[in-house]
């Protein structure tokens, strides 16, 4: 059973490297225009503080390095698209994106890591950055829905990206199936919402 969690993880890490890089199209469209268009930043900010909190879960949760190592790869891919999005953004816009990800990125992100490393330990600790995790996922993955105001005023879905719809469908599969496989409760709720 060890054998299977890992090689369904690693296969889970794969699809995940690719849901960050799914974006990428569109930061090449961002920065060959100069402009973020009808894009919305939010996608990004929450990603960026799933990511942030799911490597400090790895981090935090023995054997969980699988969690950790593929979302910090996320949290470097997130700094790096908001980046490109405070760069080319109007000014109105650029303002909301910094104070969001200031106040979820950074401030929320911190007051979780300080109280639970300094108030918590053991498994109380891993159980409450495990729900708030799951809780914040629900964040991360209904964020694309930002978007669906511009769909429906264009009538036109490219604002939405496919690959990233489908690489987050395919990802929820397979962290679920590494959750039951490794019976971590918090993991396979956050997949389960994710599929749904």
């Amino acid at each position: 059973m060890d054998e299977l969690s890992f090689i369904v993880g690693v296969i889970g890490n794969i699809i995940s490297v690719l849901v960050f890089l799914s974006p990428i199209a569109t930061f090449y469209r961002i920065v060959k225009n100069k402009s973020t268009e009808e894009f919305e930043s939010l996608p990004y900010i929450c990603t960026l503080l799933n990511s942030s909190l799911w490597t400090y879960y790895g981090i935090t949760k023995p054997g969980a390095y699988l969690v950790a190592t593929v979302n910090g790869f996320g949290v470097v891919v997130e700094i790096m698209y908001l980046i490109f999005f405070l760069i080319f953004a109007p000014p109105r816009i650029k303002v909301k994106t910094a104070v969001l990800a200031g106040i979820l990125d950074v401030g929320l992100f911190a007051g979780v890591v300080l109280v639970t490393h300094f108030l918590m330990e053991g498994d109380l600790r891993i159980t409450v950055i495990g729900i708030i995790g799951a809780v914040l996922n629900v964040l991360m993955y209904g964020s694309p829905l930002a978007a669906m105001q511009t769909v429906v005023t264009s009538k036109s879905v490219e604002f939405m990206p496919f690959f990233l719809s489908f690489f987050l469908f395919l990802n929820g599969g397979v962290w679920a199936f590494y959750a039951v496989l490794v019976r971590d409760p918090f993991l396979g709720f956050i997949e389960d919402v994710q599929m749904d």
